[in-house]
């Protein structure tokens, strides 16, 4: 049987009736716990719906990727907020219309469907969320899924470090900087009960150019910066 192409997915904004297969897709991607419950995801459609985002397989009609935001007024946070309460425990309660910040809470994809662009249609579509609304940027705490296999070796901070200058990659960070995220910090005890990321996440920005102030590109750890591409001069021509 062969493998469907990214052309027959499309990316839509969620519906009630989709949050059964949601929840069926959770199983998949999260086989030790569902993350989102009905309740949770009932809820995210009262108070964003905008936000609320489903890659649906349109040949078998099954929703194969997802994504949560809610907006936020950044200010109203710190950097080391944890994921439970930057999302009202999964609510989104918290939902400010008034925010500027898209806070991406989620986004996942069927491990049967990765390596096909859902990911990237998916983090497009989010990009275009955050246009349309005038928002100044989409940040978000990335799992450091891959962090488990160096805890002994280094800190998180060293690992993202590593990420960054490509010198390991890691499942989920390394796909976002690809994206055109960058790395403002890294928050330890960021989730709970997530033994792969021992509970640390970075976090990190796309910036919409269309709708940011300058205040908006102030304030960023140099530990994470991306490195400075070497310039490459012409040579130097011999002497005739």
């Amino acid at each position: 049987m062969s493998k469907k192409t990214p052309s027959s997915i499309i990316v839509r904004n969620t519906q009630p009736q989709d949050v059964p297969q949601i929840i069926e897709l959770c199983r998949r991607v999260y086989p030790n716990g569902v993350p989102w419950g009905e309740d949770q995801l009932s809820s995210h459609l009262r108070m964003f719906p905008e936000g609320q985002i489903v890659a649906v397989d349109t040949q078998t009609n099954q929703v194969v990727g997802m994504a949560a935001s809610l907006a936020v007024l950044w200010d109203d946070y710190d950097l080391n907020t944890n994921w439970r309460d930057f999302t009202d425990s999964g609510y989104f309660k918290n939902h400010d219309p008034q925010g500027h910040t898209l806070y991406a809470a989620e986004v996942m994809v069927d491990p049967t469907m990765q390596g096909r662009g859902i990911g990237k249609k998916i983090y497009a579509t989010r990009r275009d969320i955050c246009r349309a609304l005038n928002l100044r940027r989409i940040r978000a705490g990335a799992r450091l899924r891959g962090y488990g296999k160096y805890a002994d070796q280094m800190p998180p901070e060293e690992y993202v470090k590593k990420i960054i200058t490509k010198e390991i990659g890691d499942p989920t960070l390394s796909f976002q900087i690809k994206q055109g995220f960058r790395v403002l910090g890294v928050v330890r005890d960021y989730l709970q009960h997530d033994p792969a990321s021992h509970g640390h996440a970075a976090i990190i920005e796309w910036i919409n150019h269309q709708a940011a102030t300058r205040r908006d590109y102030t304030g960023r750890d140099p530990r994470f910066a991306k490195p400075r591409k070497k310039r490459t001069d012409p040579p130097t021509p011999d002497p005739a």
